[in-house]
């Protein structure tokens, strides 16, 4: 069952919590709903949340469907596939980003063009 509905530009997507990062993940469902106007960085979205939280495990190699933590600039990030710094297929971060959840299926993100909107709340 999953934790989470991540929402993107109307496409809901169902996610569930990672076993890393309780810290991060603590802080953020203290923080949900979450939502902002999303950049796009190749086959990643990211915006601005209201939390500030020490990372346990950072990595810039991610699964496909990571939503991440970038503590340096207080954003959440949602990978799907590559971006610039992808060696390859695999989504890859700019930097170190803390893991805290996972998407089940991001094929409803294959034709997203552009920048969204995106809203992260609890199931």
């Amino acid at each position: 069952m999953a934790d989470l509905t991540v929402t993107v530009d109307g496409r809901e997507l169902a996610a569930e919590w990672t076993g890393e990062n309780s810290e991060v993940r603590d802080a953020l469902a203290d923080a949900l709903p979450v939502a902002g106007d999303a950049t796009r960085w190749g086959d990643e979205l990211y915006f601005s949340v209201p939390i500030d939280a020490a990372a346990e495990s950072t990595r810039t190699e991610v699964p496909e469907g990571a939503v991440a933590y970038w503590p340096a600039g207080d954003v959440l990030c949602l990978f799907w596939g590559p971006t610039p710094a992808s060696v390859g297929d695999e989504p890859r971060a700019a930097e170190d980003v803390a893991v805290v959840a996972t998407v089940e299926d991001v094929t409803l993100l294959d034709d997203l063009d552009g920048g969204a909107t995106v809203r992260v709340e609890e199931r």
